[in-house]
């Protein structure tokens, strides 16, 4: 394991972190959460944000598949997704949905600033990020997808997104 040159807790706390803050809609798997945490970590975010019904920890199920990112990864719980949305907009983020809806970016064509402070939320299993929430974004990001299904698992959606704007701020060196 020393080879592989991983942080400890305190490291990863310590480490310049991607401005870069994933969004969790009403999700209702605690194994999409701690999913999401696990991704949150490889990738340095900044935070997550758990919205709505949106399970928290500590919670064994979440703890199961997150594999200790929940101690390493800073979290906050709001109320609704639109409250979580305003209060990121005050602080400078950009917010985007990843969604497919008309007029959506292709993940391929999404390009940001590399300072830019960019949040994205990713919306419950079965509807999609809330159609209330939609008005308040700055726009939404779709996967593109090529065969019969045009719908992926929550937590493989943001493995795919978090990767694409973690990508230009991964060190020349890596």
């Amino acid at each position: 394991m020393d080879e592989l040159g991983r942080k400890s807790v305190d490291d990863f706390k310590q480490a310049s972190k991607n401005r870069i803050i994933a969004v969790l809609d009403n999700i209702r798997s605690m194994h999409n959460v701690g999913s999401v945490f696990r991704t949150a970590d490889a990738f340095l975010l900044e935070a997550i944000c758990l919205c709505g019904y949106t399970p928290h920890p500590p919670h064994r199920d979440i703890h199961k598949t997150a594999l200790g990112a929940t101690e390493t990864v800073d979290w906050l719980h709001f109320e609704t997704t639109a409250d979580c949305i305003k209060a990121l907009q005050k602080e400078g983020f950009e917010v985007y949905g990843v969604e497919q809806v008309t007029g959506s970016i292709p993940l391929h064509k999404f390009t940001a600033e590399p300072n830019t402070k960019i949040a994205v939320v990713f919306g419950n299993e079965v509807t999609g990020v809330d159609s209330e929430v939609l008005p308040l974004l700055q726009g939404c990001i779709e996967i593109p997808q090529l065969g019969m299904k045009h719908s992926l698992n929550v937590s493989v959606a943001a493995g795919i997104v978090l990767w694409k704007l973690c990508e230009p701020r991964i060190p020349v060196d890596f």
